[in-house]
């Protein structure tokens, strides 16, 4: 598949700016997901990190602007969107090395590495459970025929032992997500994310650790939202999460 042209793009800005991505204007566009993910890893400078379907980039991007002197490397199934990644990082000035191939057959070159950190934002839906989209990258990247299991398997074999694990996923696949744990990786942690005060969470930001010995851990939810519901139309972030999406901050994890 051929690459986006200039003119099926946009360029946003992320971080307050310190992130520039290009981004198709009909297609995958990221929204605040993979940059809640990216602040959710402890990483520091030295540290490799993988992401597992890295799409245009998003997440690595805005982890290297928190985080200088990071070896980052993502896979990404489809073309246009590894593509996509290489040219993001070359217009954030980060040195990122992006494979093609699938989770089920790594690259020869990836199968000999190992990670201090992985990152995943898969799918949210199961293939078929979600409205069809126009765009077949959108469709791909909201709704994948690999399993939730396979990315864990993969993740897990990836990492160097004592090294982490950070995936965002939907809160109703956190059973999914438990179970893929068993055997592979410990010292589990769930972080729900919940719109506002008195919702529930729609979404989870599951940690893991390779070697990992420590007792499962539930952590309250955190809240996204000020107040119980949308009102208008300026943003209502909390400011904990506002210096997160706005200033690079690393997100608030538990003790």
């Amino acid at each position: 598949m051929a690459g986006f042209s200039a003119e099926e793009l946009s360029q946003d800005d992320f971080l307050g700016g310190r992130v520039r991505l290009l981004q198709p204007r009909q297609g995958y566009r990221a929204g605040v997901d993979p940059v809640l993910l990216a602040a959710a890893v402890p990483a520091r400078s030295g540290m490799r990190v993988l992401e597992l379907g890295c799409g245009g980039g998003q997440a690595l991007l805005c982890l290297a602007a928190r985080v200088p002197g990071l070896a980052l490397s993502g896979l990404e199934l489809q073309a246009s969107y590894a593509d996509l990644a290489r040219r993001n990082a070359a217009l954030n000035a980060a040195d990122l090395s992006v494979f093609e191939g699938d989770l089920s057959a790594l690259p020869v070159d990836l199968r000999h590495q190992q990670f201090d950190h992985v990152i995943a934002n898969p799918p949210y839906y199961r293939a078929g459970a979600h409205s069809p989209a126009q765009d077949a990258g959108r469709q791909i990247a909201l709704g994948g025929d690999t399993p939730l299991e396979l990315w864990f398997d993969a993740a897990a074999r990836r990492l160097a032992h004592k090294g982490y694990l950070h995936m965002i996923q939907r809160a109703d696949r956190l059973p999914e997500m438990l179970a893929a744990c068993l055997g592979r990786l410990g010292s589990v942690e769930v972080l729900p994310l919940s719109p506002r005060v008195g919702r529930g969470a729609e979404l989870v930001l599951l940690r893991a650790r390779k070697g990992g010995r420590a007792n499962f851990r539930l952590h309250a939810p955190l809240v996204l939202h000020e107040g119980a519901r949308h009102t208008d139309d300026r943003e209502s972030y909390v400011p904990e999460i506002r210096a997160v999406l706005r200033e690079g901050a690393a997100l608030p994890w538990p003790k």
